[in-house]
């Protein structure tokens, strides 16, 4: 069996399990130094080229580029069928095939206390100069739980790009927006009041993020 154990800092996610657990309107968390620094320099230092491999999602609620899977829709591809993904380097192959695991589930189980078991879908997000999300819910729960993790260094607080959490499906309403997107993740429990976005990115920057749905 293979070991995953030098991916996730299973410490650090362990200690905002109580503050996911009691955060309201909706349980969230954000957590810093969520992987193992050493794994997560090389997936820093090897996040994929915004290339024709991604999409580029331009439309009235969103501008995004996309690269991802939907196990959802079965299709084939280097996560679902199990087989490396030959543009991709050996740590993101290997933290590609760790999330499909149920150790991987079984962690973010005891850590929710919700009765997650599978990806739905999972891929690389990234934001440009003038990238943004409007405020949204999916509500597709009642079990999933939808987690960014962050790639980008020297970002300054108080900047946009980050998903932020929402009182109501409204800009003016953040009441949390993530500061630090060097090795952290935000993670939230989808229901009718989970209202997030990313606000309209003004500067020359790339903001970096691997999103997962698990249900």
């Amino acid at each position: 069996m293979e070991d995953f154990s030098d991916i996730i800092n299973l410490d650090n996610l362990y200690k905002s399990s109580k503050t996911f657990k009691r955060n309201k309107p909706f349980k969230h968390a954000f957590i810093e130094e969520i992987f193992h620094r050493d794994f997560y320099e090389k997936l820093y230092n090897t996040y994929p080229e915004i290339n024709e491999k991604f999409t580029l999602v331009n439309s009235i609620s969103k501008i995004q580029y996309w690269r991802g899977w939907d196990k959802r829709k079965d299709v084939e591809n280097g996560i679902s069928n199990n087989k490396e993904d030959p543009s991709l380097s050996k740590e993101w192959n290997k933290f590609l095939r760790y999330i499909m695991t149920d150790e991987f589930a079984s962690h973010f189980r005891e850590f929710s206390g919700i009765n997650v078991t599978n990806i739905c879908d999972c891929g690389f997000a990234a934001y440009k100069k003038g990238g943004f999300q409007l405020p949204h819910i999916h509500n597709v729960g009642p079990s999933t739980l939808v987690m960014l993790f962050y790639f980008s260094k020297g970002w300054q607080k108080g900047d946009p790009g980050g998903t932020y959490c929402a009182y109501e499906d409204d800009e003016s309403k953040i009441f949390f927006e993530p500061y630090n997107l060097d090795n952290s993740m935000i993670i939230f429990h989808d229901g009718p009041l989970a209202a997030h976005g990313a606000r309209y990115i003004t500067k020359d920057v790339t903001r970096q993020a691997f999103a997962i749905n698990i249900e």
